[in-house]
């Protein structure tokens, strides 16, 4: 894993990136964007908000990347996107691991992480255990314990992505899923990436604020480049805005396969699973009956996209059946009984459309009961979903504790009366504790046999983002755990 100056003029050439080229003749042996990652003969790529100082202990640093040229004796190739350029010379470092797998992509505002677990498993039970996922939850480039890591980012850093492609086919990987944000795409982490399939499965605002999308129209065009860059697309025939996305899909594509709950019959959708057949599909390995270990409508759709993705690899309808059943997501509807208490889900919904999907699924689960949910928002982003929060408990919950969930260098109790601002229900109990694990433990303890606890946000994180820092946190199914065990 190297890197020539006359490669390097050449990548930037031909995607039209180059300004100014180094007049030097020189191979380097690393390429990194962080000065802390340094090795000797490094390519350093400067991005972001970088001054010259920084590369004072930077011991190694040999020739730069640069959008406005630093005041250094170093080689530099001036480009006029630093950030295409780095995906760019990401592959090439890591010798072009894209084109060993055949590789899935979904995007969505919700469900993301859920199809491409479904979608993993299936195709690793069809590849004998070489599938890998990148995952807003996992990132997993291999069969044992070490390829498996915490993922910080939904989809990460270009670098860091063609990274672990090249560890997942060291590790004799074939074929990748992998979830692909709308943010993936304003910050050029996937530039030039190109997918077998890729998958949309629904559109609601999100990700709107001063650091993310100006407007819900810029995150719906970065949402659909997905398409401009799959060989086959999938759409939910049942999303928001369906009318815009398949113009933009059709544009490029002769064929655009489409799903809905129209293909399917529910024949059971119970509180710890759901059972359904597949009646109608492009692909008749689809057809037939399933047994989905997680419940809700909203898994059964997003359990048609996977079916559809694996079907584009030849996975037959056995590994289908078995994936499904199998299926463990980690921080996704996970439940469990409290004795006089009810049933606490915990799930990592973040967002108004996933939220509402959660809610809905527990009033239909316990229509005699109440819900009562756990939620905050994050802080320094996704500031639109605090009116969301508000609103979606407003219209489905009973009972609502404001809590800290990420808050960053913003104080949790502002974020949670921000949220409180927008609940227009007035027999809506609201309640504020910002301490997390409390605030769970009060919601359960609050709950009668038969209420129904969501503890939403967080899944099994095991920190809370405070100042900047990762602060270790037990999980909220560990808290729910912790509950139980006390009574």
């Amino acid at each position: 894993m190297k890197l020539t100056s006359q490669q390097i003029e050449d990548i930037l050439t031909e995607h039209h990136l180059l300004i100014k080229s180094a007049d030097v003749n020189a191979t380097f042996d690393f390429l990194h964007y962080d000065t802390r990652q340094v090795r000797n003969n490094t390519l350093f790529v400067v991005k972001g908000a970088f001054k010259s100082e920084y590369l004072a202990d930077a011991q190694g640093v040999t020739g730069l990347i640069v959008e406005q040229p630093l005041t250094i004796n170093l080689p530099q190739w001036q480009v006029t996107n630093v950030q295409k350029a780095l995906s760019l010379l990401s592959m090439a470092f890591f010798d072009y691991p894209q084109k060993s797998l055949w590789i899935a992509a979904v995007t969505g505002t919700k469900g993301k992480t859920t199809a491409a677990y479904f979608a993993y498993t299936m195709l690793k039970e069809a590849t004998n255990n070489h599938t890998a996922l990148f995952s807003t939850v996992d990132r997993i480039t291999g069969p044992e314990p070490q390829d498996k890591k915490k993922s910080d980012l939904t989809t990460p850093e270009s670098y860091e992505l063609f990274k672990d492609m090249r560890r997942a086919v060291d590790n004799g990987m074939t074929h990748l899923v992998m979830e692909v944000s709308s943010q993936a795409y304003l910050k050029n982490r996937v530039y030039a990436l190109r997918y077998n399939v890729g998958a949309f499965l629904n559109i609601s605002p999100d990700h709107i604020g001063p650091n993310e999308h100006p407007t819900f129209e810029d995150y719906l065009a970065h949402k659909m480049m997905l398409f401009d860059h799959s060989d086959e697309v999938i759409i939910n025939a049942e999303t928001d805005h369906f009318d815009t996305i398949y113009a933009h899909a059709k544009a490029e594509h002769d064929k655009v396969y489409l799903y809905s709950h129209s293909m399917i019959t529910t024949e059971e959708s119970a509180i710890h699973e759901s059972r359904f057949t597949v009646t109608k599909s492009d692909f008749p390995e689809m057809i037939g009956q399933y047994r989905l270990n997680l419940p809700g409508d909203f898994n059964e759709s997003n359990a048609l996209a996977a079916m559809m993705m694996v079907a584009f690899a030849g996975v037959k309808h056995e590994a289908m059946v078995k994936g499904l059943d199998e299926v463990f997501i980690p921080g996704r509807m996970l439940s469990l009984p409290i004795p006089n208490h009810g049933i606490a889900f915990v799930d990592y919904a973040h967002n108004y459309a996933s939220m509402r999907a959660l809610l809905k699924f527990a009033q239909s689960q316990s229509p005699e009961g109440r819900v009562i949910v756990v939620v905050g928002s994050p802080g320094n982003k996704g500031v639109s979903r605090r009116a969301d929060f508000g609103r979606v408990v407003s219209e489905l919950a009973d009972v609502v504790y404001l809590t800290a969930d990420d808050p960053q260098f913003e104080n949790p109790l502002d974020i949670a009366h921000q949220i409180a601002e927008h609940i227009d229900n007035q027999l809506l109990v609201v309640h504020f504790e910002m301490d997390r694990i409390k605030a769970i433990h009060k919601a359960i303890s609050n709950a009668g046999q038969h209420d129904i606890v969501i503890v939403a946000g967080k899944g099994e994180d095991p920190y809370q983002k405070i100042n900047g820092e990762d602060v270790p946190y037990i999980g909220d199914y560990a808290v729910v755990k912790q509950f139980k065990m006390q009574l």
